[in-house]
Formats: structure tokens, C-alpha cells, sequence
């Protein structure tokens, strides 16, 4: 089974015969199994050579780098065995639609919302009036006449839904309010690095399709950006990332020790914080359910990659897009 591999050492990744090795800065060496990586995810200083990603790229195994922050850094793909012209064009035609485009972004974000729902109800003791305001603003979304006035909504609903988390945090764990470009205090850290594992792993499904990452409905696309992943991202971060935290937190498997600052004013998780958080990560995307359409066990990581199916199939007029809303 494939699995990701993450690497918090500096040193060198290097192919010697038909092997890779990882050797860190002491001289010690560690043989990867490389028939069963699926992504490399790199956080130490790391040297490479075009012999070790030619060797890699025909195992079909990404790069993704971060920052010794944990902030995504970038990415290396292998070249994409999937293209078709076909889906490119269609995916494109959406977005260059507007009623096509804003049914899609519209699709996102009853995806998210129905997630972030579900999270406050298993709190609802607590946050009940929370739940109330936000099935009420959600009302406006099918009303919305452009994805200006959607995100504009999608804003007013994610104010009140980060500020739940003062309700359901059981440690002193505070929303004052969200803070991307840097966080700067320990639950905006833990949901950056969250939402960056996330982006990191759509991406790598949406590589597995047809899909074109950069062309996207309720994100904008740039030049640099997989704006795809943010548009898909919407669905899951409420129902992956967010439960993780509050997990995390809830049984104090990460505490504030587990935090440092750079210059008093950057928040982030230190190694120890990081190595647990994604510990949790991938217990989570490893969890199976019993998928009702395809009738077998199906798990997280594989549900990322069926949204994206459903996305191929809506653009080339297939099957009509819905987002995944959790039964379970």
C-alpha cells in the first residue's frame, strides 16, 4: 500500500544502484521503500540531484517542501501521465461560464458548510446559537448573484465558525480571529499547517486525474497557484483538519509547549508538534467507511480523489457535481 513518507531531518536524498537512500547530516543512512512511497514530504534542508528525481519520477512519487516554519514551500510532480485535451478544455469552458462557474463554487461551499455543521453539532450543547446564525446566513448562498457575493457570505459563515472553537476547545486555546499570512498564535499555527498537509494532498490526488490544478470556480486562478486545491480544500478542511485539532487539543496530545515564535509574532508548531499533528493526519486519512454508491470500505485519502472523479465527470457532462456531505 502506498503511504507518505515525511522527513523532518537535513541532509541528502540520493539514488545509488536501483535504491534511494536518505543520509542525514552525521552519515547515517536509511534505505526508502520506494515501491511503497507515495509522497515525500520534505521539512529538513535537503540536497538532491536530477538522478534521484529522474529515479523517483518513474515510481510516479512527489516532492513537497516546506519551510523550516512547516509552511508549504513548494512542489515537485512527476510529468502527468493523465492528460486529456478534452477535460483541459471542458474544466476551462466551466470556468469561463459564469452560471457553470458559480454552480461549481456554490457546489464547494454546501460542502463546506454541511461539514462545519456537522462539526458543531457534536457540540451542540455549547454552541447552539452558533449553529443557528450560521443555517441562517447559509440560506443567502443559493441567493448569491456572483462568487464576490458567495465568498462574501462564505466569510461571515467562517467568522462564526472559528469562533465556536472558544466553546469546544477544552485548553486555552483562543480564536480571537483568523490569521493566515503569518499566524500568530497556536491555533491559527495548528490550523495553517492543517490546511497546508490538506492543499498538499488534494493536490497530489487532483495529479492522479485528468484535472488541470490551476484552473478553478470559487478561487480565483493566478499565475503560481493551484487554486483547484483551495476550491476542493473547502470541503474537507471542516471534516478532516478541523476534528483533527480538536482532538488533538481535547486529550492534550498538543499542548502550548508544543508551539515556538519567530521574532515574538510568527506562531508555529516546533518539530515534536508537527511530527503529532501529522501522526493524527494520517490515522485520519487512513480511516475507512463504508462508501454507500460504490458499496465497499473507501478511506479519507481515497474520498480526496473521488471528488475530484466527480469533478472530471460534471465538466465533461457526465454526471452532475455534489459535493461529498458526510453520512457517517
Amino acid at each position: 500500500m502506498l503511504r507518505d513518507h515525511y522527513i523532518f531531518s537535513n541532509g541528502r536524498l540520493k539514488r545509488k544502484d536501483n535504491t534511494v537512500y536518505f543520509e542525514n547530516e552525521q552519515g547515517q543512512k536509511k534505505a526508502l521503500p520506494i515501491e511503497a512511497i507515495q509522497t515525500l514530504h520534505l521539512f529538513g534542508e535537503i540536497d538532491l540531484n536530477s538522478k534521484f528525481l529522474t529515479y523517483i519520477s518513474q515510481y510516479g512519487i512527489s516532492l513537497q517542501f516546506y519551510n523550516y516554519y512547516g509552511f508549504y514551500a513548494g512542489a515537485y510532480h512527476p510529468k502527468e501521465k493523465k492528460e486529456s485535451g478534452l477535460v483541459i478544455v471542458k474544466q476551462s469552458a466551466h470556468y469561463l461560464d459564469r452560471d457553470k462557474r458559480q454552480f461549481l463554487a456554490y457546489q464547494f461551499l454546501q460542502g463546506a458548510v454541511h461539514h462545519m455543521l456537522r462539526n458543531l453539532r457534536r457540540h451542540k450543547e455549547s454552541v447552539q446559537t452558533h449553529i443557528d446564525e450560521i443555517e441562517l446566513i447559509a440560506q443567502k448562498l443559493q441567493f448569491a448573484k456572483d462568487i464576490q457575493s458567495l465568498m462574501g457570505i462564505e466569510g461571515q459563515i467562517r467568522h462564526i465558525y472559528y469562533q465556536s472553537f472558544n466553546h469546544i476547545l477544552k485548553q486555552d486555546f483562543l480564536m480571537e480571529k483568523r490569521e493566515k499570512q503569518p499566524p500568530r498564535d497556536p491555533l491559527n499555527a495548528l490550523i495553517s499547517f492543517g490546511n497546508t498537509l490538506m492543499y498538499t494532498a488534494i493536490l497530489g490526488e487532483i495529479y492522479k486525474t485528468p484535472l488541470n490544478p490551476t484552473i478553478s470556480y470559487l478561487h480565483e486562478p493566478s499565475v503560481r497557484r493551484f487554486s483547484l486545491c483551495l476550491d476542493i480544500a473547502e470541503i474537507f478542511k471542516p471534516l478532516i483538519v478541523d476534528s483533527i485539532i480538536f482532538a488533538l487539543i481535547n486529550k492534550k496530545s498538543i499542548t502550548k509547549k508544543h508551539f515556538e515564535y519567530l521574532e515574538k509574532e510568527i506562531c508555529y508548531l516546533n518539530e515534536e508538534g508537527k511530527k503529532r499533528f501529522i501522526t493524527a493526519w494520517e490515522e485520519k486519512l487512513g480511516t475507512s467507511v463504508k462508501h454507500r454508491t460504490l458499496n465497499r470500505n473507501t478511506t479519507y485519502r481515497y474520498l480526496l480523489r473521488l471528488e475530484c472523479y466527480k469533478l472530471v465527470k460534471h465538466v465533461i457532462d457526465d454526471q452532475v457535481y455534489k459535493p461529498l456531505k458526510a453520512w457517517w
